[in-house]
This record gives C-alpha cells, structure tokens and sequence, in this order.
C-alpha cells in the first residue's frame, strides 16, 4: 500500500476503491445532502425566530461549520466539496440529465473572464461574511436567504459558465476549503505520468467537473475530489493517496498571490469573529449586530482596516525584512505569495481552536432541533429538552492551547522548509508568533 515519499495509496485496498469508483454512493450522498439543503432553507423561513431553537441556525452555524473546520477540512481536505449539493441542479443541466457524468459535448463552454479567476471573489465573499456574520449567525430568515441566493448565484453561473465556476472562483466556502486542502492529508494524482502522455482522447480532464487535468495537478486546493477522473481513466492510473500533513508546503512550490491574499483574509476573519463571540467588549458585539447603525459602519471600517491594511501590512514587512538578510533577486510581490504557505497551518488552526469554544459550548442544540426541526411541537426523537448555552471548560480552553501551540509549530516548521536561511525565516516566524499570542488572549484572556 505504500508509495514514494510517505503515501499510501488508498485505491489498493479493493473495498475503497469499489467506494470510490462507484457513482452511485457518491450521487446518493449529495441527492440526501440537497433535500437536506432545501429543508434547511424551509426551515429557516417558517420556524422559529428564535436563533437557538431554529433548525437553520443550529445545523448550519453549528453542525455543519463545526463539522467543516473539525473534521471535513483537516482529515479529508476538500472532501466536503466532494458531496456538497449546491452545484447539482446547474450540473444536471448542463449535463442533460439527473445520472449523466460531464462529457466532451457538455454545454456550456464558455469560460469566466480571467479577471475573475482565481481565489479573489472568493475572499471578497468571505469578507462579506465577515461585515455580516453577526446577524446572519442569529437570524434564521437571513440564513435561509443566503442559502437560497447561494443555490440560485450556482444555478445561473452554470447556464453561462462551464463547469463548476461558481465553485472554483466564486463560492466562499469553496475558498476556505480549496486552501485549507493544501494541508489535509489527502491527495488525488496520477500514478505515471509517461501512462497519461500516451493517453490521446484524455478522458479524466473531459469528465472533470473542476476542469484539471491529473497529470498536471501540483495541489489540492484545485481539485474537489469529484473521483470521475478516477471512474474514466481506462489505464486505471489515477490513484487517492494518504500523505503527510502539511507535505505540499515546499520551498519550490507554485506562488499564487491570491492564495496569499485569502489567507490572510481568513486570519483576519479568525481574529475579528473572536473579538465579537467571544471576547469581552459588549459594544464591539451591539455594532456587528446593527447593520447600517453609526456603530456598525466603524464597526465594518475596522474590519476592513485589520483584513485590508493591518494584517497584510505585518506580513508584507516579516517578508521585506526577510528579504534583506538574504537578496534572492525576487519581486517582494512574488516573495509575498511565496511565502503565503506560512499562513495556511496558522489559519487551519485558529479557526479549529475558534470553533472549540464557539460550537462546543452551543453544541447541546442540535438535538432538539433534530427532534423538532419546524418547531411545531414535535418528538421525532422523543422528548429531548431544550439545551442551555453551555461554558467553555477548562479542557476545551486545554485544547484551545494545544490546537495554538500546534499551529504556531507547524507554521514555524514551515518557514523552515520553504527558507534555507534561518535569517530569511526569522522575521516570518515571528509573525506567526504574534498573531499565535494575540489569538490565545483573545480566546482565553
């Protein structure tokens, strides 16, 4: 089962490998998933207005995100996108059909305007998740209006675009997960590339429903783990593969500085949504709450100033004084997006100690809201009383340190292996460091 390089090849063991290549199971997922979807959004318009009690609120903001950040991303990488139903409906028809695999003559073909590739949009949605998390969080009307704009945006991009564009450049979700994949530990490739040069008709790119070619795929953040490469291939030379935590982080990797951009996006939102659930200053949360207030108009410029300038200004100097201890003939902005693979263990793990203390402590609402989804008085899982709000304990406060510490580790070692000069790495590091000891007095005071 092993491979080169600490793999292990997951499509060996036959009973996965029949998992993986059957469209069935997969189909069925995402079928179950996508009614779950719709009744999210149903609910979330006709149950109760009270945050706590509505199904919409507790599965999404609590099930579902702690789920993403806990296990989907860090065990699976993208392995939520690999049944996540949004992008059904657009796939059924442009496929012209409920059972159909994307083929050569799949309709449309037009592809997004260049400008707008990339994780860009992706970070801006996430900023705006960010401006209006607060009531989208509390409010299960505006949650069901999310999820509904979100399945509609889908839909209409792909009766124009190709493929999953929406998914690839538009989806904030898609964003958080594309680069936390970079460090999971799983990993679809080819198995021999000279296999794949021999191959004329390509039939693994042509049923992609992400658009990659598997012999030229570098990273995990491009690939949704769709498997109908793995279906199509008539060599059977695509393979899943088990890897190392964190293995693509390398000092020869591909710079995006999108990438590096989202990054620092998602640790500036890791920062703020800590400040306003969990820190201590009432005011600061009354603001996120008052959309269109005085208070949340400051509210909304310090965001943007932390997101925009602050963050990206600190990184920005670690990387300049970086630099100056070893001359490497680069552009900053290309030294910049190299370097941006630092931020990714840090921010995979903030948003895990975040969610330690955000969900745990409201997690004892999922229950009664299962039992009773509409609110309307029922016991489908028996009489279940209705949680309180719980506390963070001193084991999860325990877990929120090692989460931390261990972060800070991985993203250090990271400098370490994407820098030959310790000089080089030093000021990198000690960023991390900061952001590390900010976030845990925010976390834990």
């Amino acid at each position: 089962m092993s491979t080169g390089n600490s793999r292990v090849d997951l499509t060996r063991v036959p009973l996965i490998r029949k998992w993986l290549v059957s469209r069935w199971a997969q189909y069925i997922i995402r079928v179950v998933a996508l009614g779950g979807f719709l009744f999210t959004i149903l609910a979330g318009f006709l149950g109760p207005v009270v945050g706590s009690h509505n199904f919409a609120i507790i599965m999404v903001w609590i099930a579902w995100w702690t789920a993403l950040k806990l296990g989907f991303i860090p065990l699976g990488g993208r392995s939520w996108c690999s049944i996540c139903p949004i992008p059904m409906p657009g796939e059924w028809l442009q496929n012209r059909g409920f059972f159909k695999s994307r083929h050569k003559g799949t309709l449309p073909t037009r592809q997004l305007p260049k400008l707008l590739r990339g994780k860009w949009l992706q970070a801006v949605g996430f900023l705006m998740v960010g401006l209006f998390g607060a009531v989208t969080l509390t409010s299960s009307r505006v949650t069901a209006i999310v999820l509904a704009g979100i399945l509609v945006l889908a839909l209409i991009l792909s009766l124009i675009y190709e493929r999953r564009s929406f998914c690839r450049y538009v989806c904030p979700i898609g964003g958080f997960t594309g680069l936390y994949a970079k460090a999971a530990p799983v990993e679809v490739r080819t198995l021999d590339i000279n296999v794949c040069r021999q191959c004329i008709d390509k039939p693994c790119y042509q049923a992609c429903s992400w658009g990659q070619y598997p012999p030229a795929l570098q990273t995990s953040a491009d690939c949704g783990l769709c498997m109908e490469c793995l279906r199509v291939c008539p060599h059977e030379n695509i393979t899943v593969r088990l890897r190392q935590w964190g293995s693509e982080f390398q000092e020869k990797a591909k710079a995006r500085l999108d990438e590096t951009f989202l990054g620092l996006v998602m640790l500036s939102s890791v920062l703020v949504d800590t400040a306003v659930f969990l820190g201590p200053w009432g005011g600061l949360k009354t603001a996120a709450y008052s959309i269109g207030s005085r208070e949340w108009l400051i509210y909304s410029a310090l965001f943007m100033l932390v997101a925009l300038v602050i963050l990206p200004a600190c990184f920005t100097l670690a990387v300049w004084f970086g630099a100056r201890f070893k001359k490497t003939g680069q552009p900053l902005v290309r030294q910049i997006a190299h370097a941006g693979q630092v931020l990714i263990p840090l921010g995979l793990c903030a948003w895990i100690a975040f969610t330690i203390s955000f969900a745990f402590a409201k997690f004892g609402y999922v229950l009664p809201v299962l039992s009773d989804p509409l609110g309307w008085g029922w016991h489908l899982l028996g009489p279940i009383r209705q949680a309180g709000v719980g506390q963070v304990s001193s084991i999860s406060q325990t877990l929120q340190l090692v989460v931390l510490a261990a972060g800070l580790f991985w993203s250090a070692n990271t400098v370490r292996r994407i820098y030959s000069s310790r000089s080089q790495a030093l000021p990198l590091i000690l960023f991390a460091s900061i952001f590390t000891m900010i976030f845990m007095w925010l976390l834990i005071g």
